[in-house]
């Protein structure tokens, strides 16, 4: 038992030490899809708006200026635009607000859909903002080539990923619960974890009537917990390099609490064997979380 936990302290360590190589910019990043029910039939500009009025961003020399128009069309697209609906857009922002895409984000960087260029599957247009320039707290703006403009309310960007409806005839939007978001996530994760552990508790030849009780308790507080914690991290941040690098020690710490848990809980068999199932459960279960935690994830996506 000694040279286990030595082996999975070592391990936990060399976890940590790999997270100094991580770079800044690896992971996914917030991204707001916008969706347009009853959308103009003119031509129409929609953006984001952010808090706070709008700075010019420099970069390079520092004479260069680099609006949020240049990090989301190239020079013949930006050429394209309509000038007159970008002036009535920008007319459109209301004090102490600042248009992303239209004027710029201040310097982070985001690229935004002015107009739609794409729709969903029931033809409705889709206006995406991603990179980290995203506003947390947001308002949506939309103008028409006749003259029409309406601004938002203000909302919070609850998931590093999401979208929203705006229902351009009744002017409203909808945003999906992000407690949705967090209890998918959650059931998904832990219950195939549950079901794999509960199979090899019968493999390892327990009892169920006998053991479904510290079986279930050590699950529910270990995997509960565990799949709690990085179904919040998931929906928060995304699942990328640093969800890895955080879920490999948190498997270890778990592996090591339920093996002692069931060595002194579980009856039927000996203690070496409750090591062994203890230490293959969590293998096994590691290995499907792995498996599973993007699919997981890109599925909560596409329904917030």
């Amino acid at each position: 038992m000694k040279n286990s936990l030595r082996v999975f302290v070592l391990l936990t360590l060399s976890c940590a030490v790999l997270t100094v190589f991580a770079s800044a910019d690896m992971g996914p990043k917030p991204q707001l899809t916008v969706r347009v029910e009853h959308a103009p039939e003119e031509l129409y500009y929609l953006d984001l708006l952010a808090e706070g009025e709008y700075e010019d961003y420099t970069y390079g020399d520092g004479n260069s200026p680099y609006s949020g128009l240049d990090w989301s069309y190239s020079d013949e697209e930006a050429a394209a635009l309509n000038e007159d609906l970008l002036d009535a857009l920008r007319a459109a922002v209301p004090d102490g607000w600042h248009a992303c895409t239209a004027e710029g984000t201040g310097g982070a960087p985001m690229w935004g859909q002015l107009y739609p260029e794409d729709t969903d599957a029931g033809g409705d247009p889709l206006h995406t903002f991603g990179y980290v320039g995203v506003p947390r707290t947001y308002r949506i703006v939309i103008a028409t080539e006749s003259g029409k403009s309406w601004v938002s309310g203000t909302y919070l960007r609850a998931a590093l990923q999401s979208s929203v409806t705006v229902d351009w005839e009744i002017k409203t939007v909808s945003v999906p619960p992000a407690w949705m978001g967090y209890a998918v996530q959650f059931l998904c994760t832990c219950l195939p974890t549950l079901l794999a552990e509960g199979l090899l508790l019968l493999a390892f030849g327990y009892s169920w009537k006998r053991n479904w009780k510290p079986f279930l308790l050590t699950n529910l507080v270990t995997q509960g917990g565990l799949s709690l914690y990085f179904s919040i991290q998931a929906v928060q941040n995304g699942v990328g390099f640093g969800y890895f690098l955080l879920f490999v020690p948190a498997e270890i710490v778990i592996a090591l609490a339920e093996i002692l848990l069931y060595r002194r809980y579980l009856t039927g068999r000996s203690k070496r064997r409750a090591t062994a199932y203890g230490l293959t459960a969590n293998i096994c279960s590691a290995l499907l979380g792995w498996y599973l935690m993007e699919p997981i994830w890109r599925f909560v996506v596409s329904i917030l």
